[in-house]
């Protein structure tokens, strides 16, 4: 039996369906990775205490406040672990798992973050027509083929918080102030909205990530491959002269990030690969793991690269070129723009 509410914050998650604050809501309903649901906040918390709504805007958590988000997964090494439960009734406990939005039974905590925030499940968002609404509704189609003949500028790391996102705004904002058409995506992580918008205000004319596909997150998903090329050919609509791709989290890891290496497809269309690495192991680690599978990383990024020790070490130790995103950003778009300008697929292994 449903029943309307009003809900106080809306994540961010959901918005592809771009929900009002009333809602109907039916909590007699299996759960389902990527169904919407409201839980209320069973107490406040001072770290990872806040929600980024649909309008890109940080919001604090508050006891009591009813909260929209949608039901997904998490895999994250310095994050909070959890899974959609397999059965859900009215008052159960959930967890937030991310700032985006993705709910779940939490498994696992990071103790930097404290326990997850608990929600008490009051019930899932239903239509008209009472069936469950979900994120995956009118969903970009996957694809197990690549129609986009665009060049890619991938840009993947050794782990979660090691620069990728910085590097790939800094990439679309240098190559768009040379007179580049460039378009973005993200392809693999948890669902949040500011790495897309961020990427938009760096000059993007457009930007996806799996959301667009229908997912809350890559967690336990083998393959993001076909989300990827279905992400890739919907870009490719908007003409662009190159397309800036970040693999969120680690190329190893819960998120299927290895998945992409691994497609010769995808692979020949890749004109540069950027790695950003926390430190040096990780740059090291990161080379001879994509070495194994035949992949050439042209570029290493991140942390790793902050100053001269690393830097050094990087270009001497691994005969790479060192670019840190932070103090060298003209210099990572110009190495990106010469290489897709000059890159064709019979030149990429």
């Amino acid at each position: 039996m449903s029943e309307q509410i009003r809900v106080h914050k809306i994540a961010s998650a959901t918005s592809r369906l771009q929900l009002e604050a009333e809602l109907q809501i039916d909590p007699n309903i299996s759960p389902e990775n990527g169904q919407v649901v409201v839980g209320e906040a069973l107490r406040e918390k001072r770290i990872y205490a806040e929600l980024e709504l649909v309008s890109g805007r940080m919001a604090k958590i508050l006891k009591g406040d009813r909260i929209v988000g949608v039901l997904g997964s998490r895999a994250a090494l310095r994050g909070f672990v959890g899974t959609v439960p397999s059965q859900l009734f009215f008052g159960d406990t959930l967890h937030v798992l991310n700032k985006g939005g993705v709910i779940g039974r939490c498994t696992s905590s990071n103790q930097d973050l404290g326990d997850a925030l608990p929600l008490r499940y009051l019930g899932t968002v239903v239509g008209p027509d009472g069936g469950a609404r979900n994120i995956g509704e009118n969903a970009i189609a996957e694809s197990q083929s690549l129609e986009s003949t665009v060049p890619i500028i991938l840009v993947a790391g050794s782990c979660m918080n090691s620069g990728k996102t910085q590097a790939a705004c800094e990439i679309v904002a240098g190559l768009t102030s040379f007179g580049v058409r460039v378009a973005a995506g993200k392809v693999s992580g948890v669902a949040c909205l500011r790495d897309v918008l961020n990427m938009q205000d760096h000059g993007a004319i457009d930007a996806l990530s799996f959301i667009d596909c229908g997912h809350p997150s890559t967690a336990g998903i083998e393959s993001v491959v076909p989300l990827t090329k279905g992400i890739l050919n919907v870009l490719s609509a908007s003409s662009p002269d190159v397309i800036v791709l970040e693999i969120g989290d680690g190329i190893v890891g819960g998120y299927g990030c290895e998945s992409l290496f691994q497609d010769d497809e995808l692979m020949r269309q890749c004109a540069f690969l950027v790695f950003c690495a926390n430190d040096l192991l990780a740059a090291w680690g990161g080379v001879r793991f994509l070495e194994q599978i035949g992949r050439t990383i042209d570029c290493i990024s991140g942390p790793a690269t902050d100053n001269e020790v690393g830097t050094q070490w990087v270009e001497q130790s691994l005969g790479l070129r060192a670019v840190n995103a932070r103090t060298q950003p003209g210099d990572l778009a110009r190495l990106s723009g010469k290489a897709f300008r000059s890159w064709s697929p019979v030149k990429r292994r």
